[in-house]
C-alpha cells in the first residue's frame, strides 16, 4: 500500500531495513520505525496545530503503544496520549505519560476507574450512565473533578462493527440534566464520535463524515444545556491534510496516529507534508509449489498489502506480490509469487495496527544521515525486549 511511496520520498528507511536485517540486527517480523521522521512529522503537525488553535493528542497504539515515542512527543509539546483502551493507558501511565483523553473508544472498567482518577486525565470519554455513575463514586470518594467527553450518534451515522456505541442526540439534554443533579464531580467538557473524518478515494481528499455533523449538533444542544464544552474532538485521520478540513468543516481537536507516520491512506496515493516512516521486514523461509513464504505475525486484517521488495539490499531487490493470509486463518507466513532465496530480506509497508500483531518494533536514530543506530527493539505493547 505504501511501498512505492516509501521508495520515493523515504528511500534510506528501505535501504537501513536491508541493511538492519541482513547484518542480523533485527529479525523478521519486525516493525522499522524512522525515528527522526516520525518526530519531524510529529512536529510539523503540532505547529500547523498550534498555529489553527486545533489540540492534538496523539495515538501510538497503531505504532505498539511505544513509550520511548510517547515520550519524545511529550517533550516536543503535546498535551497527552489519547488511550484507546484501558491497556493503552496502563502503559502511558507506567511509563508516566500524561493522559489527555482516555476511554476513546473502550471504556475504563470498573476496577480501573479509582487508579485512572488518581493519575489525572484530563478528560474521559464515556458513552453509558452506568460508566459515568461509576466515574462520579470514585471522584466522590476521592474529592476529585472530573472532566468527561461524550460519544454520540445518530442514526444516519457511520459506524465501524465492534464499536457500536454512543448517546443518541434525542437523549442528550436528559443526560446533561442527570450528570448535573446526580454527578456534582463530574463536568461535561466534549463530544467526540468516529470516524469523523475519513480520506475519499474519488475525490482523493480526506473529508467529513456525517458523523461531523452528529458531533457538532451534539455541542450545541450540550451549550444549551449550559456544559461548557471546551473540546469537539473530530477524529481519524488526523494530519496537516486534515487540519486544514477541520479549519474549513469544523472540530478544535485531533487524534494524530498514522498522521504521525505518515500513512494514513492518503499518504498512500500523493505526497504529503508528512513522509513514511515505518517499514515491515521478514525474511524468506521456503518455497512451496512454485511461491515463496517469508515469515509473518505483524499482518493487520486491512493492510491492504500488496507488493514486496525481496533481495540482500534495496539495489539488488526485486518487487514482487503478496499473497496475504486469509482473514480466518493465523499469518504464520506471507505468500510470495515467484521462488526466492531462503534468509533473504523481505520488505513491505502497508496499513498496520502493530498493537494487535506479535510484532517486534525496531527504532531506529540516524537513517537519514547515514548512520541509523537501534535506539531500542520493543514488542507490539510497549515492553522493551533488548535490555
Amino acid at each position: 500500500m505504501f511501498l512505492d511511496q516509501t521508495i520515493r520520498t523515504n528511500s534510506k528507511l528501505v535501504e537501513t531495513a536491508f541493511l538492519l536485517h541482513q547484518g542480523g540486527h533485527i529479525l523478521p517480523d519486525t516493525y522499522v520505525v524512522d525515528v527522526d521522521m516520525f518526530l519531524e512529522n510529529a512536529r510539523r503537525l503540532l505547529q500547523k496545530a498550534e498555529k489553527n488553535h486545533i489540540r492534538l493528542y496523539f495515538m501510538l497504539k497503531q505504532m505498539g503503544r511505544n513509550p520511548y515515542l510517547a515520550k519524545a512527543l511529550i517533550e516536543m509539546g503535546y498535551p497527552g496520549a489519547v488511550t484507546v483502551d484501558f491497556r493503552e493507558a496502563m502503559v502511558m501511565m507506567q511509563h508516566h505519560i500524561p493522559i489527555g483523553n482516555a476511554g476513546h473508544l473502550v471504556q475504563v472498567p470498573r476496577a480501573m476507574v479509582k487508579k485512572l482518577l488518581e493519575y489525572g486525565p484530563e478528560v474521559i470519554t464515556v458513552y453509558s450512565r452506568e460508566k459515568i455513575r461509576q466515574i462520579e463514586n470514585a471522584a466522590s470518594e476521592l474529592q476529585c473533578r472530573q472532566a468527561l467527553m461524550l460519544r454520540v450518534y445518530s442514526d444516519h451515522d457511520m459506524v465501524y462493527s465492534g464499536q457500536t456505541a454512543g448517546f443518541q442526540l434525542d437523549e442528550l439534554k436528559e443526560t446533561a440534566a442527570w450528570i448535573r443533579k446526580e454527578c456534582p464531580h463530574l463536568d461535561i467538557k466534549g463530544v467526540t464520535s468516529f470516524p469523523c473524518y475519513l480520506y475519499n478515494e474519488a475525490e482523493a481528499k480526506i473529508l467529513p463524515t456525517p458523523n461531523l455533523e452528529t458531533v457538532k449538533r451534539a455541542a450545541e444542544i450540550l451549550k444549551v444545556c449550559g456544559a461548557e464544552i471546551s473540546f469537539v474532538n473530530t477524529p481519524s485521520a488526523t494530519c496537516c491534510h486534515t487540519i486544514d478540513q477541520m479549519l474549513k468543516f469544523g472540530g478544535n481537536c485531533g487524534e494524530p496516529g498514522h498522521g504521525l507516520s505518515g500513512t494514513t491512506p492518503m499518504h498512500s496515493r500523493k505526497e504529503m507534508e508528512e513522509k513514511p516512516a515505518v517499514v515491515y521486514v521478514s525474511e524468506i523461509s521456503h518455497n512451496f509449489m512454485g511461491n515463496a513464504y517469508c515469515f509473518g505475525g505483524g499482518h493487520y486484517r486491512r493492510s491492504h498489502v500488496k507488493k514486496v521488495l525481496v533481495g540482500t539490499g534495496l539495489e539488488n531487490s526485486r518487487e514482487l506480490t503478496v499473497i496475504p493470509p486469509s482473514d480466518e486463518s493465523i499469518d504464520y507466513h506471507f505468500g510470495i509469487t515467484d521462488k526466492c532465496a531462503v534468509g533473504d530480506t523481505a520488505v513491505m509497508a502497508f496499513r498496520f495496527q502493530i498493537f494487535v500483531t506479535r510484532s517486534d518494533v525496531a527504532l531506529v536514530k540516524g537513517i537519514q544521515e547515514g548512520n541509523p543506530v537501534i535506539v531500542g527493539i520493543y514488542d507490539s505493547q510497549g515492553r522493551r525486549k533488548d535490555l
